[in-house]
């Protein structure tokens, strides 16, 4: 499965660079982690390659670090967003407008 995520400032109206991204999926246990990254200058993470399977996922991402690093703070210090995979040969986009007080999200193509 092939997953990426693109993070924009909704306040600055520019990509958000440097917010850490947590990619987690469900197991019996609870959430096990797939893999780490950091948003890139665009705001992207472009393209996680990992061996998993079909399930739910998540994305853990560090808004309050991001806005701490601006010189803010936020009310959503992590935002997270969950998300069911049923064909685990496509390629999942998953982008979060984001602002201190209120974030959107969309499955993305």
């Amino acid at each position: 499965m092939s997953l990426s995520s693109h993070v924009l400032d909704a306040v600055r109206g520019a990509p958000a660079r440097g917010v850490g991204v947590r990619w987690e999926r469900r197991d019996v246990d609870g959430w096990a982690p797939v893999a780490r990254s950091v948003t890139d200058d665009d705001g992207r993470v472009s393209a996680w390659d990992a061996a998993t399977t079909a399930g739910v996922h998540r994305l853990v991402f560090d808004s309050g670090g991001y806005f701490a690093g601006q010189g803010g703070t936020t009310f959503y210090p992590e935002v997270v967003v969950v998300f069911e995979v049923v064909d685990a040969d496509a390629h999942h986009h998953v982008p979060l407008l984001l602002s201190p007080y209120a974030y959107s999200t969309y499955r993305g193509s």
